[in-house]
């Protein structure tokens, strides 16, 4: 599949390209659906169901095959791992402090992507669905503050599908055979009443909330459609 647009790329972002494409087709079956829905220019915030720990390189050749550039909100330790935290670093993902002192500076910093017209993809669960059944469960707020914040930047929620038959809760994996993994963005979600709104705690839960009720929404397509 070609891009949807082609925007440049830097020497990190490409070799990120040469090691997923062939990664991701290896393991899954790949089917995106209504990628004609990512603007193709702009700051965007995308908000991803998390039920793998293998959907973040689906989730990058997704955003790369709609036309953008993919900037992650990550958990900071995997900046620390040899090669791979090298690369991240080198290709502008965004680490996320949990826990710390530094929590704020991940929000800043994307806040400052989506401004700069860039590309943000933000898991608000935070981590890998605990639900039985990997629907998403309740999110963190995360995802609320960037909207409220940027509120001239559309929020597309994404659901997806199918990553975690082959790579499981406590990372076992099953490579055989290959599952298709499927993933869908829906129209942006409509946070116009919440414009020049104070960011209180039930604002931010609200907005969340329906970012997410949205993102559900695209799960439960993929699920009755696969």
């Amino acid at each position: 599949m070609t891009r949807a647009h082609r925007p440049k790329a830097g020497f990190w972002i490409r070799l990120c390209v040469v090691i997923l494409y062939p990664l991701d087709s290896l393991l899954f079956k790949i089917r995106w659906h209504h990628l004609d829905r990512m603007p193709a220019r702009g700051g965007v915030l995308v908000a991803v169901n998390h039920i793998s720990v293998a959907d973040t390189a689906t989730m990058a050749r997704m955003i790369w095959q709609s036309g953008r550039i993919p900037r992650f909100l990550i958990k900071s330790g995997v900046f620390g791992w040899p090669v791979v935290g090298r690369i991240m670093t080198g290709a502008g993902q965004i680490p996320v402090h949990r826990f710390s002192a530094q929590a704020a500076d991940s929000l800043q910093a994307a806040e400052q992507a989506l401004r700069a017209g860039e590309c943000v993809i933000i898991y608000p669960e935070g981590t890998i669905t605990d639900d039985p059944d990997y629907w998403p469960m309740q999110a963190r707020t995360g995802v609320a503050r960037l909207a409220l914040a940027c509120p001239d930047v559309p929020v597309l929620p994404v659901g997806q599908w199918g990553a975690h038959r082959t790579v499981r809760r406590g990372g076992k994996f099953r490579p055989f055979p290959r599952h298709r993994h499927e993933a869908s963005i829906g129209e942006p979600v409509e946070l116009a009443k919440y414009h020049d709104t104070e960011p209180t705690a039930d604002t931010l839960r609200q907005v969340t909330d329906e970012i997410m009720a949205a993102l559900t929404a695209q799960v439960e397509w993929l699920r009755a459609n696969e």
